[in-house]
């Protein structure tokens, strides 16, 4: 068995639920999460509290958010964003930036995916990130989805950073 067969057997795309809290709340308090990702930094737990309420109770046509679940423990999430017509943007995060770079989140987005494939027929993806983002710019590649243009910048990790726009045809 190899590593990614052993990784995939680890990882399941599941739905979120207030019980997360706690985690998400921990999340927040990383820097550098927050920052890879576009969260406000030293938000209240209050106000955290309230919009993972509404992630949790999201009832959105065009977007879904699940959990990604790493041996049983919430580490991340998955989304699709932008759903119509068959094609939907895909995004993933990492919560705990300890995990970064072990193939949680290729393996997450395989899975998110194939969710978003079978239960909702799903045959075009899309995705964004920042061109400082290599980590997250080789993900996509190995996926095997292809760069279609540079519109855009936004800030990456304190940086202001261009944005890369990526799609993949199942």
């Amino acid at each position: 068995m190899n590593a990614n067969q052993n990784l995939s057997q680890c990882i399941k795309i599941r739905p979120l639920t207030i019980n997360d809290y706690e985690t998400v709340l921990k999340w927040s308090k990383d820097d550098s999460f927050c920052s890879a990702n576009g969260w406000e930094l030293n938000r209240s737990p209050e106000e955290l509290y309230r919009w993972w309420l509404n992630c949790v109770n999201n009832v959105a046509e065009d977007f879904i958010r699940m959990g990604i679940s790493f041996n049983d423990k919430l580490v991340g999430y998955a989304d699709l964003a932008c759903i119509k017509n068959k094609t939907a943007e895909l995004g993933i995060a990492i919560g705990e930036s300890g995990l970064w770079g072990k193939g949680i989140g290729f393996t997450s987005a395989i899975c998110m995916m194939e969710f978003a494939s079978k239960k909702l027929g799903m045959t075009t993806f899309n995705a964004e990130t920042h061109e400082a983002n290599v980590r997250s710019r080789k993900m996509l590649e190995k996926i095997g989805f292809k760069e279609i243009s540079r519109l855009g910048s936004g800030e990456f990790l304190g940086m202001n950073s261009q944005l890369i726009q990526y799609k993949l045809n199942l």
